[in-house]
């Protein structure tokens, strides 16, 4: 079986001849950095008829990538079966690597960062600065960073965290039109 990884110079010349280029992140991250032309779809709601107004065929490429290559390859399996019969391909170290090698890409700073990423800010953010409070000041505030892992803990065993409720909420991640 030919490999179905490849590199972001192949990508282009595959687009420039009509193949069809997907971004399998989320909407928010498509919205504040995209190629021009990628179409966002969900690996989780992927379906063959998000890709083209007619059936795809045996001689149609798709093409997916993510930001890293990480998600794409972890989503390989039902990529390609969502594609069938077309030929499926994914871009090795997504949009990032696509940047490395010098092509544009669209970009809107105006939109919002992507939710976790605003996430992970804080919350390391937070646990950095009283871990050195605690070491600096008083040892009480050794309890910020203690919460912010039990929250990231909550986070990840329910599926539920409430940082990402409360910044979403935040003036500065309505969508710029």
């Amino acid at each position: 079986m030919p490999s179905v990884f490849i590199t972001p110079a192949e990508a282009k010349a595959l687009v420039e001849r009509g193949a069809i280029l997907m971004d399998i992140r989320g909407h928010d991250e498509w919205r504040r950095e995209h190629i021009s032309g990628a179409r966002v779809v969900s690996p989780e709601n992927c379906q063959a008829d998000e890709f083209s107004d007619a059936p795809l065929r045996e001689t149609d490429t798709v093409i997916f990538h993510c930001q890293s290559g990480m998600r794409t390859e972890k989503a390989k399996d039902p990529l390609i079966a969502a594609v069938r019969p077309a030929n499926a391909l994914i871009m090795q170290g997504g949009i990032n690597a696509w940047k490395a090698a010098g092509y544009p890409v669209i970009t809107d700073r105006r939109q919002p960062l992507p939710l976790m990423r605003q996430v992970h800010i804080v919350a390391g953010t937070l646990a950095l600065c009283g871990t050195l409070a605690g070491a600096t000041l008083a040892a009480g505030f050794y309890i910020i960073p203690g919460v912010v892992g039990a929250g990231l803990l909550v986070a990840g065993v329910t599926g539920w965290c409430g940082m990402a409720k409360l910044l979403a909420a935040m003036p500065w991640n309505k969508r710029a039109v």
